[in-house]
């Protein structure tokens, strides 16, 4: 008998110690996804819930608190109020949308998201509890904005200015132009003669309307916060159509053999296989298209300032336009047509080896090969106005380097998918090839930009 006490004592003790070893296991692992910040007329909670060497998360809860009062959002013993479903072997994600008829309280302000949720152990005579929470801010307000300039015009092709004003001052802001969006900047960052804003929640954009968009595209000014608030503005506009030039390029086995090899020496974004016209095919397309997209990303790097103090860019007047902007290239290769191609720059020859002066202040964001454009350079002139210069023959600057309007960037050349010794040049707006004509164009940049700054000012 006393041995049997002892084993139920012995047992008792192991079962014990058992319960609160198990008691001291940690509970599910949360995490709160969203929202992150901001809570809006319309939200999202997301959370994921990750138990440990088990596949089954017990009960959990997720509250929404405002000013001491909780509203359940989501629940375990109903479920049907949010996508419950798995992430994985060990964890669910819980996503609910709530609007203000979820949660009719619901006012401006601080507020907290709290999660609870429990994970069976010990077989399940057990349990143990986490909990989670996140601070945000219920913002209820849209915001507003209210576009400042007038008479806006704008080529295909071409470039505009949009100033505007939106409130709360630390909103997201800008133009969009049919599907491509142009951040805004602080119109304080304009330090040019006669202009004097100091509002922070003046605004200017720099847009463009692509060459291939449509003339009639939609285009309208927007604010929206982290919240999810939105508020949009239209603006007067003439939009003009613009003729472009078509071209036909003659390939030879010479140009193929010389330009194709150098250029794939430079990269490891594209490794064409076949012969010489299947890899120039590759290189004028899928290599233009990523060269495309490195240049676009420059964009996210422009200083929020302007850097080139309001001057004309540099024309290049004294220079053989060999091909302007937008021409629609068809390549020819003996007798027929194998590629087509949109020439997004100007073509611009004086004489070999000629210095290629830099069209405006600014800062340099790139210096080094760049696929097709060979040599190239490109400068920052700040709030997402750019240029580049390609296929030179030497480089003369390098990355993070302060140019002037004309300091030397370097000697035109042959480097890339040139022909023959030239510089190719063009502006970007936001990442978009622009033609450069008008910022060669002393009235386009008194009226489009700075005429737009000073009333804007009030000067």
């Amino acid at each position: 008998m006393r041995y049997l006490i002892g084993l139920v004592l012995v047992g008792a003790l192991i079962v014990g110690g058992l319960f609160m070893y198990a008691g001291g296991l940690p509970g599910p692992t949360i995490e709160i996804v969203k929202p992150t910040k901001y809570v809006g007329q319309t939200g999202t909670v997301e959370v994921t819930l990750t138990s440990p060497k088990a596949k089954y998360v017990g009960n959990f809860h997720i509250f929404f608190e405002q000013n001491g009062k909780q509203t359940p959002l989501v629940s375990f013993d109903k479920p049907e109020t949010a996508e419950i479903k798995p992430d994985g072997p060990d964890r669910v994600r819980i996503t609910r949308t709530f609007t203000r008829d979820t949660i009719p309280d619901l006012k401006s302000g601080p507020a907290r998201i709290l999660v609870d949720a429990e994970r069976p152990v010990l077989f399940g005579f057990r349990k143990t509890k986490s909990t989670a929470s996140r601070d945000v801010q219920v913002r209820l307000e849209k915001p507003m904005i209210a576009v400042l300039s007038t008479k806006h015009y704008i080529n295909l092709g071409g470039s505009e200015m949009v100033v505007y004003r939106a409130t709360p001052a630390d909103v997201e802001s800008g133009v969009q132009v049919g599907d491509l969006v142009y951040p805004g900047y602080p119109a304080s960052g304009a330090k040019l003669e006669g202009v004097n804003i100091t509002d922070p929640a003046v605004k200017l954009a720099f847009i463009a309307l692509r060459y291939d968009q449509d003339v009639n595209t939609p285009m309208f000014a927007y604010a929206k916060d982290e919240a999810g608030n939105a508020a949009r503005a239209e603006f007067d506009r003439m939009t003009f159509p613009k003729p472009f030039k078509k071209s036909r390029i003659e390939l030879d086995d010479t140009f193929l053999n010389r330009v194709i090899p150098a250029i794939l020496e430079t990269t490891t974004e594209v490794a064409p296989q076949g012969d010489m016209l299947q890899k120039f095919l590759a290189v004028n397309g899928d290599l233009r298209r990523k060269n495309a997209e490195k240049i676009a990303s420059f964009a996210k790097q422009s200083a929020p300032a302007i850097l080139w103090g309001g001057a004309v860019f540099h024309p290049f007047t004294n220079t053989a336009v060999e091909a302007a902007f937008a021409d629609q290239r068809t390549y020819v290769y003996q007798g027929k047509d194998v590629d087509r191609q949109t020439h997004l720059g100007f073509d611009l020859a004086r004489v070999v080896h000629s210095p290629v002066l830099a069209a405006n202040g600014g800062k340099v964001m790139y210096a080094a090969p760049l696929g097709i454009y060979g040599n190239c350079v490109i400068l920052d002139h700040g709030m997402g106005v750019q240029s580049l210069y390609g296929h030179l023959s030497l480089i003369a600057v390098k990355a993070g380097d302060t140019v002037q309007k004309e300091q030397e960037l370097g000697k035109s050349g042959m480097t890339g998918m040139a022909g023959g010794d030239h510089l190719h040049f063009t502006m970007l707006v936001n990442g978009q090839m622009v033609n450069p004509v008008e910022w060669w164009d002393a009235h386009w940049i008194q009226d489009r930009i700075i005429r737009k700054l000073r009333e804007a000012s009030g000067s």
